[in-house]
């Protein structure tokens, strides 16, 4: 049969065309709506690079330069869009450098498909050149992953795929495939998946858990919400703002749920956690209600679990059902899709107002605006602070970029001082903390949303993990803006080492490059900053321009960040210096 003979199938309705298993795969994504990949080639994934080749006018391929590089752009490509990232990459050591995106990923709920290419069906187990088990290896990171040794399998697996990584709580599915089931012939259609046996992406919402809780909000004298990324991935936003005016009641919010709430809205009360706000870390030990939404009691939000709300009862609105307990016990657990439960939710709760409980969250507040706030944002003394760096960030973005901020200090401080206007706004590492997501994971942010500014705040530690991918946008001549804030140190780790460990700063000081001329050197406009005076024309000139452009900005050496509960402490005892 010629391989492009389209056939009708028996009951007239499918078409299927004979195509090999590589082009399945590039069709496949290209039925999914997927518009861009990220990857490296290689030997056991370059028939279907040899397919993609042919489609480059419907799927743009980005060439990363680590394959590490292209699961952080598919993840921030997929945070700022809600659609699935895509990454592809080749077996063996290809494989395996995807590996920390991908848990990564897992961790903090991101969609992604990793496509991996594999050796021949015949030589699996022998230790072939470039083989390695990574169906093995990610089934720990992975919400699904699958091998696929037959051509025929292409089709189904994939569409699985997408299916199970964009739904529910979404997560990173990987699929291997080998090189012959990409070289053989398939007689090809397409049905995108629509359920999967045994797998409920959602729990049904119980109407009476919801009327329970609505009783509870409605009597609480000092509610308190604490809502997580689960607003945003359920698109909940509205939703959760509607509930909070309705019922008047304070909300605090986890790194990855920055955003769904404007952050100069009256009743958004800051970051609860480590390095979150005073008056909401304080006063989840005062209130009556705890009303979690879409978030998991992670150990940095919660502190020592042994005194964390004691004196509350706890509201979960959940949609996984593993999350439910499993650190803090709830009285209420209303499991299901967060738009769908609060919708529910909406028309039994009263309107409300809570002035005298807002008051103490004011209170509180002053108090850190006097000790720590005035610090970061407008210092006395002559080093640059981090913070003053997002505050002039701030004023010439309006509070409308997209801030993809690494792990250490700087992630710190940028999500206690960047205004978000707008939800996913703030992209970072939560869950697994990894150092060297910025810079890639903007790349990804910025082609899925071309519309929007797009700023990556990283350290002079975590720059240097990734700083490859300057390569790729050269290449790509993607528009970001990248800001360096460099204390030649592992900031984050030498603040403990200080406080913790007698001021023992074991490799944690950085002999930095000259980052100005790396970046030159890709042929990207970038300059230093050393003094105050330069600071706000040089942020200025880094947002006015249309192309990519690198700002380093020399930042005090051993400030650090605080409010801060130290490890094992209770978020009452958070500490202010």
């Amino acid at each position: 049969m010629d391989p492009k003979t389209i056939e009708k199938s028996k009951a007239g309705e499918t078409v299927t065309e004979r195509i090999s298993g590589s082009e399945a795969v590039v069709k496949c994504l290209l039925a999914e709506g997927v518009d861009v990949v990220y990857g490296y080639p290689g030997g056991a994934i370059m028939p279907v690079y040899d397919e993609l080749f042919n489609y480059q006018d419907k799927l743009h391929h980005v060439l990363t330069r680590h394959e590490q590089g292209a699961t952080h752009a598919a993840q921030g490509y997929a945070r700022i869009s809600g659609r699935v990232g895509v990454a592809i990459a080749t077996s063996g050591p290809g494989a395996t450098n995807l590996i920390t995106g991908i848990a990564d990923a897992q961790i903090d709920s991101t969609p992604i498909v990793c496509i991996t290419g594999q050796v021949y069906s015949h030589l699996l187990g022998s230790d072939a050149f470039q083989e390695t088990d990574i169906v093995g290896i990610s089934t720990p990171v992975t919400k699904w992953n699958h091998q696929i040794t037959s051509a025929e399998e292409i089709p189904e697996v994939i569409a699985k795929a997408f299916y199970i990584a964009k739904s529910g709580r979404p997560g990173p599915v990987l699929i291997d495939i080998t090189k012959n089931a990409q070289l053989e012939e398939v007689d090809f259609s397409y049905e995108p998946c629509k359920r999967v046996r045994s797998y409920k992406p959602a729990p049904n919402v119980d109407p009476f858990k919801v009327a329970e809780a609505a009783r509870l909000i409605n009597s609480a004298k000092k509610p308190l919400i604490v809502w997580g990324q689960g607003v945003i991935l359920g698109q909940a936003e509205k939703e959760l703002k509607t509930l909070v005016e309705k019922a008047g009641i304070p909300a605090a919010w986890t790194i990855l749920g920055a955003s769904a709430l404007p952050t100069e809205h009256p009743l958004n009360v800051g970051m609860v956690g480590m390095h979150g706000n005073y008056a909401p870390n304080v006063l989840t030990n005062s209130c009556d209600l705890l009303i979690a939404i879409g978030m998991r009691f992670d150990d940095r939000v919660t502190g020592r679990l042994n005194s964390y709300a004691k004196q509350a009862k706890v509201i979960h609105f959940e949609i996984d059902p593993a999350e439910v307990d499993k650190n803090v016990k709830t009285d209420l657990a209303v499991l299901g899709d967060a738009r769908e439960s609060l919708t529910m939710l909406l028309p039994h709760i009263e309107k409300n107002t809570h002035d005298s409980w807002l008051r103490e969250f004011e209170k509180l507040h002053k108090v850190e605006q006097e000790k720590i706030i005035d610090h970061d944002l407008n210092p006395t003394k002559d080093a640059l602070t981090m913070g003053e760096v997002i505050k002039f960030i701030n004023e010439n973005t309006d509070g409308d970029a997209a801030i993809v901020s690494d792990v250490g200090q700087h992630q710190m401080i940028a999500c206690r001082y960047a205004k978000f206007n707008k939800t996913k706004s703030n992209i970072t590492s939560g869950g697994l903390g990894t150092m060297g997501f910025a810079l890639p994971a903007a790349i990804g942010a910025k082609m899925g949303a071309p519309e929007r500014d797009v700023v990556a705040i990283v350290g002079d530690g975590g720059y240097q993990m990734n700083i490859q991918e300057l390569g790729t946008i050269f290449q790509t001549k993607v528009p970001i803006k990248i800001v360096v804030l460099n204390n030649n140190y592992l900031g984050m780790v030498r603040q403990w080492q200080q406080l913790f460990f007698d001021k023992r700063y074991a490799s944690t000081e950085l002999s930095n490059p000259d980052f100005v001329g790396i970046a030159k050197g890709y042929y990207i406009d970038a300059k230093r900053v050393t003094k105050r005076e330069e600071l706000a024309a040089a942020v200025s000139e880094m947002m006015k321009s249309k192309d990519a452009y690198f700002l380093e900005v020399v930042v005090e050496k051993e400030d650090n960040v605080f409010p801060m509960i130290p490890s094992g402490a209770s978020v009452s005892e958070i500490r202010l210096e």
